[in-house]
């Protein structure tokens, strides 16, 4: 089948045969859309519209993209959506995690190799590069890269094409490169970790997610489509102070985490139970910390966990804030509010 068809009869074929195929793609087309497609972005936040803003114009472009966030933002979930909306959408989107693999893997795994490089090389192996050609190369934690292999992406990037290890000429690519990083690559080019004419050639377009803290208005419709999600079309809605709970904690892992909770609650559960103690038990991962009671006023949980927090990082405030997700003048505000004594904490 060919130009988009998705149907076909033999002839000669009945009217009712017709009828049952036209009737099932009709049926098709007036359903709606998924609402848990892989690239869908759910948000209605003025930061991550204002990113989506950015990244669709990047997308019409053939640019290296470069996208810095904290873990859990959903880093690869943009840079599919990117792929999505780009005139190469019908090419390959090809991921590599560069903290994953060791050097020497994570070279041929990029690059490819020939029949006979090393030992083991029984056939040739083409490279992730070459898989995503005419489509896109998601490089995820690029700052994780060692050195040798930077080097090699830089010529990549400046060539357009690449030599499979142990070949004998350099393969032509045409391919959209994103990257992306949860770390300050400025700072690893400091400390001489990170090429800097690397991170020049992957920063053409910059893209910064931000993190839930920042986007506290999201949590609700974010909460309503993983429950859809896990509990189905017949789930309840979050209830009120589940929904006040929920904006009220700092999530440090980000949408990553507010996933994952959601998810534990319908897998133990069965339905949306959401209580201070499974916040807790997310952000600090102490098997000695205590448990907070279900029950309290959303005030009265909130305390007992900074303090407990407080407990755990032997008062050191920063530490403590970061755990929360909140910032230290945040937690200092927090601290003034529910009278906690200067010097408990210091």
């Amino acid at each position: 089948m060919k130009a988009g068809a998705t149907d076909f009869l033999l002839k000669p074929f009945s009217h009712t045969a017709l009828d049952e195929i036209l009737n099932h793609h009709l049926a098709a087309g007036a359903r709606p859309r998924s609402s848990t497609e892989a690239t869908e972005i759910i948000t209605q936040n003025s930061l991550m519209l204002s990113l989506l803003d950015q990244a669709a114009q990047a997308a019409k472009t053939n640019a290296t993209i470069l996208v810095q966030a904290e873990s859990g933002t959903g880093k690869e979930l943009l840079a599919r959506w990117i792929h999505k909306n780009s005139a190469n959408h019908n090419g390959a989107f090809v991921a590599v995690n560069c903290a994953a693999l060791p050097e020497n893997l994570l070279e041929s795994e990029l690059f490819g190799y020939e029949k006979g490089a090393f030992t083991g090389a029984a056939n040739f192996k083409p490279g992730k590069f070459e898989l995503a050609q005419n489509g896109t190369i998601l490089l995820d934690e690029i700052g994780e890269m060692a050195p040798l292999l930077q080097a090699k992406l830089l010529r990549v990037l400046q060539e357009q094409e690449v030599d499979r290890i142990g070949g004998k000429r350099p393969i032509p690519i045409r391919v959209r490169v994103i990257a992306t990083t949860n770390k300050d690559l400025r700072k690893l080019i400091a400390r001489g970790q990170f090429r800097e004419d690397l991170f020049f050639r992957l920063n053409v377009v910059p893209l910064r997610v931000p993190p839930l803290r920042d986007r506290k208005d999201d949590i609700a419709v974010l909460t309503q489509h993983f429950v859809k999600k896990y509990g189905g079309a017949a789930a309840s809605e979050p209830d009120a102070e589940t929904l006040e709970l929920l904006q009220r904690y700092g999530w440090p892992g980000n949408v990553r985490e507010l996933e994952n909770i959601i998810h534990r609650s319908f897998a133990l559960r069965g339905r949306l139970k959401i209580t201070a103690s499974d916040l807790f038990d997310q952000s600090v991962e102490s098997p000695d910390a205590p448990a907070l009671q279900a029950g309290q006023s959303v005030g009265e949980m909130e305390r007992k966990l900074i303090m407990t927090t407080l407990e755990q990082t032997n008062g050191n405030r920063t530490h403590a804030a970061r755990l929360l997700g909140i910032s230290l003048r945040t937690l200092r505000n927090k601290l003034r509010e529910y009278r906690v004594e200067e010097a408990a904490v210091l």
